[in-house]
């Protein structure tokens, strides 16, 4: 028995395992040319799991081998390596060299271009992109896309004092026996790592990030910044106007860098590893946002602002918070804050005496159809308000059945349009008169009529 050479590369055998699906379909009564199609068509796994694939030439060349010298002749081929190239002249080579240092952002195509304009390649001669590219890494030419360097100031930060700076961020996770998805929204203080609030909604919509925003400046004053992401929740024009309200600076991290939001991202890893990761597929956790939102906010007060933190070199937030010797900044009165969320918008009055607020029509007194019209809305309570006669009436969608039963105004007469004296006569009128004028005068003769 004739056994298997140890020396046998890897290569050889896995060539070997291809070529032996040719050897097969055409022992089954293939033709080798369909045989080699049908082998090329595969997806073929290396030794160590990688997939190739074996294009139709590469299939005839090994199987011709295989025949020849057994499995010998699958070995690969040992050539000596060159340290540029054996195909491209010396000459062009130092030009596509010395271009593409001289210009970086070139492609190889572009290359190419350059040296057939200036002759640098032979007549008759086809260069091959592929070719190019080999031998420029051979000579440590870098051909990688230079991406544009940004101008960056990424040092970290950390403002000293509570309420300098409020992060914001939400966190997706699921609650209950049947995994309702649910999102978080968390204010965090930025100095002290204080978890400060949160409210729990079904997505990240700006109503939800206001009512946040609102409950927490009831309970700890208004903050001297606000750092919130790209949610749709923190980008909406309702959310800038009213941070505008309250006068204080809005910022927005820069998108896909989440190290620009380290804190509030780690906060959000400690969270899900405490608590949120243990919501889901539980029967006797209540899914309804207000119950997952007192189940957070028990979490923030209790355990995680009460525990030592290794940013806060083992104090914990709750005692790093309240030893903070600055002052809250609260709003006047529960009214003060109140239009602080107020938004004015302007709008045209339709004819039909309405104007439309995002998806909802609303109707307005009559006698403003044409005008344009600036109306106030409170974002938490969905209500639009106007100031008509004085005082602030709030608007409602038009009540269609009720209108269509109402008895309609009678239609007021334009004084400026009322007519104090006889009109003169029109030409119509004294063509008519000149035609058809009366064959008898006053007195009773025949009038004397001029031909025309």
């Amino acid at each position: 028995m004739k056994l298997v050479d140890a020396t046998v590369s890897e290569e050889a055998l896995f060539r070997y395992s291809v070529v032996s699906q040719v050897l097969g379909l055409e022992l089954a009564g293939e033709p080798s040319t369909r045989a080699v199609e049908v082998v090329s068509s595969r997806l073929h796994y290396e030794l160590n799991g990688r997939a190739r694939r074996i294009c139709v030439r590469t299939l005839y060349r090994w199987l011709a081998d295989y025949k020849e010298h057994g499995l010998g002749g699958l070995e690969p081929t040992r050539r000596s390596r060159t340290s540029s190239s054996v195909v491209l002249p010396t000459t062009l080579l130092d030009f596509l060299v010395d271009q593409k240092e001289k210009d970086p952002d070139a492609s190889i195509p572009e290359l190419i271009g350059r040296a057939d304009e200036l002759g640098k390649i032979p007549a008759q001669t086809s260069v091959v992109r592929q070719t190019v590219f080999r031998a420029l890494r051979r000579l440590g030419v870098c051909t990688r896309r230079r991406k544009g360097c940004r101008d960056r100031d990424s040092r970290p930060f950390a403002y000293p004092h509570r309420l300098d700076m409020v992060l914001a961020d939400g966190k997706h996770f699921r609650a209950g026996a049947r995994r309702y998805k649910r999102v978080a929204l968390f204010f965090l203080d930025d100095a002290t790592r204080y978890g400060l609030h949160v409210v729990v909604g079904t997505s990240e919509s700006t109503v939800l990030f206001l009512r946040g925003l609102y409950e927490l400046v009831r309970k700890y004053g208004i903050a001297d910044l606000y750092y919130l992401d790209h949610g749709p929740g923190f980008i909406s024009r309702d959310t800038i106007r009213v941070v505008a309200n309250l006068g204080r600076p809005l910022i927005h991290g820069e998108k896909k860098y989440p190290e620009g939001h380290g804190k509030i991202e780690r906060f959000n890893r400690t969270a899900k590893a405490d608590l949120l990761r243990h919501l889901p597929g539980r029967p006797d956790v209540e899914p309804e946002c207000r119950a997952l939102e007192l189940r957070l906010q028990h979490y923030l007060s209790e355990v995680y602002n009460r525990a030592p933190h290794e940013g806060l070199q083992g104090s914990s937030p709750f005692e790093r918070f309240h030893a903070d010797c600055k002052s809250l900044n609260f709003p006047d009165n529960e009214e003060h804050l109140q239009r602080l969320f107020l938004v004015s918008a302007s709008r045209r009055v339709t004819a039909h005496h309405t104007i439309p607020i995002g998806s909802q029509r609303y109707e307005v007194p009559r006698g403003y159809a044409g005008h344009r019209i600036t109306v106030f809305r409170h974002v938490l309570k969905r209500q639009v308000l106007f100031l008509h006669d004085g005082r602030f009436i709030e608007l409602a969608p038009p009540d269609l059945v009720a209108n269509a039963r109402a008895r309609r105004s009678p239609r007021r007469k334009d004084p400026s349009g009322a007519v104090t004296h006889p009109l003169p006569k029109s030409a119509a009128e004294l063509a008519y008169e000149r035609d058809f004028a009366p064959v008898v005068d006053p007195d009773g003769g025949f009038a004397d009529r001029k031909e025309h």
